[in-house]
């Protein structure tokens, strides 16, 4: 009786002490009270269940690794930005510039041309004529690169590049492109393409790769041309040809030339070498910026390898110097509280706020969450409206018909505070009544206030409890 009174008392010492010490770690390293007593609460709740959890889930193993991939960039690798960055030449944003100088250490670059595609119908041709001329190197990474006809088509372009003696690399998601089996990969190695997969691991103890997520779309051929928005790549993006069961995904990407472009080369290069080791350089990958454009542009990233979110920064700051009007286009939309608050002040100083949304997204629990936000926002004066099918998937803001903010990024915690995101401020009057017009055209029905009164209690506690979600979805 003795012995076993020992060994409980032992085993409760070693139980107090465990979750002790877990409770210390989250404390120390948890910014967001909210998750920090969420996961401490689970830890103690749910024993050893919520640790394990915590464990897999709550502890970030990126941050380390990646900020000792910065450290090993010389310095010459981004010499050649010096020579193009240059003062903001618009005034009210120049606030923000000068922030972005600090928080990124990218400067804003000139002489860039930008155009933009929207749906796969548009973009693809583009893509793959650009891969069809290139003569020195091809990087491309994808979120969702899927083993269809499109696909496939991406393949076989890639693989005849390689055989002219192109370097050509390929970088999916682990998740977004097939978790336990992922045939583009398959396909890819069998056609000798050099291809990884972005934070993948079968193993339980390597399980952050579940939530951190490269949710980037870049493409860079030679240097000098690139893509990068919000397209993946797959069939179901295509909305004037036959897309198999899948539904229709409308989506916008840009192509870029100018020194811009090297700033998405550094970002894939940085990706590339995290997940495989190897680092790009030399001309191949970087060779000499050239001017194409006048339009100035800068390269944005977020995620959590970095101490700030600059992605979210950028918007906030954007609300903050906004005069007149700020126009949202993203699929999924659930703010924050402290992102709601910036936008009903912004509204109620007379900012025109505009925001659209899909009717219906492709996860519907999400916009249940997203419901549950609009309240407070409608009332504050903002107006919400809601786009008719075919779901869109584009992820675009601008301010003022002066300035614009593209990319991969979705405006809710996931991509703001988990996923590996990659926008792209764009100074160009001509780029933002472009995509003005564009959202302006998928004003189909406005959410008035009376309309959200009017949902039965049981619709409303949905949402409700969908919203406890955010941080997840």
């Amino acid at each position: 009786m003795t012995e076993l009174f020992s060994l409980t008392f032992l085993f409760g010492l070693l139980h107090v002490g465990l979750f002790l010490a877990v409770t210390a770690h989250i404390l120390l390293t948890k910014r967001d009270t909210a998750a920090a007593t969420g996961w401490i609460g689970a830890c103690w709740l749910m024993p050893y269940l919520g640790l394990l959890l915590y464990l897999c889930f709550g502890i970030n193993r990126v941050r380390r690794r990646a900020q000792k991939l910065r450290e090993d960039v010389s310095p010459e690798e981004t010499a050649f930005l010096a020579t193009w960055s240059h003062d903001a030449a618009d005034s009210f944003m120049a606030p923000l510039v000068r922030m972005l100088d600090e928080l990124t250490g990218l400067p804003l670059l000139k002489g860039n041309d930008v155009v933009c595609l929207h749906d796969g119908d548009r973009a693809y041709p583009e893509m793959l004529k650009a891969i069809g001329e290139a003569r020195h190197s091809i990087l491309l990474c994808s979120y969702i690169f899927r083993h269809d006809q499109i696909g496939q088509t991406f393949v076989e372009a890639l693989a005849a590049a390689r055989e002219r003696g192109v370097e050509v690399r390929v970088l999916v998601d682990g998740v977004g492109s097939g978790y336990l089996y992922s045939a583009i990969i398959q396909n890819l190695r069998r056609r000798n393409i050099r291809c990884a997969r972005f934070m993948h691991s079968l193993w339980p103890w390597r399980m952050p790769f579940i939530n951190l997520r490269d949710h980037r779309k870049i493409l860079v051929v030679d240097g000098h041309v690139g893509f990068m928005g919000g397209l993946n790549i797959g069939a179901e993006n295509l909305l004037n040809q036959p897309r198999g069961r899948r539904l229709p995904v409308a989506d916008t990407h840009f192509r870029l030339e100018g020194p811009v472009v090297q700033q998405l080369s550094e970002v894939f290069v940085r990706d590339w070498a995290f997940t495989t080791g190897e680092t790009l350089e030399g001309d191949t990958f970087f060779p000499v910026p050239v001017a194409a454009g006048t339009v100035p542009a800068r390269v944005v990233t977020s995620g959590p390898d970095m101490d700030v979110e600059q992605i979210e920064y950028t918007i906030l700051q954007a609300i903050i110097l906004a005069r007149s009007h700020v126009c949202f286009m993203t699929p999924y939309f659930i703010p924050d509280s402290r992102f709601a608050t910036e936008l009903g002040l912004a509204a109620l100083r007379g900012v025109q706020i505009d925001i659209v949304v899909p009717r219906h997204s492709n996860h519907p629990v999400t916009d249940y969450a997203r419901n549950a936000c609009l309240k407070t926002l409608v009332s504050a004066g903002c107006r919400v409206w809601l786009a008719d099918p075919p779901f869109n998937h584009s992820k675009l803001m601008t301010v003022d018909g002066a300035w614009s903010f593209v990319g991969s990024a979705n405006l809710d915690r996931r991509s703001l505070r988990l996923n590996f995101e990659c926008n792209m401020t764009l100074h160009d009057e001509k780029t933002a009544g472009h995509l003005e017009d564009f959202m302006f055209g998928h004003r189909h029905h406005r959410l008035e206030l009376a309309e959200i009164n009017s949902w039965s209690l049981p619709v409303r506690l949905r949402d409700a409890a969908c919203r406890l979600l955010l941080p997840y979805l």
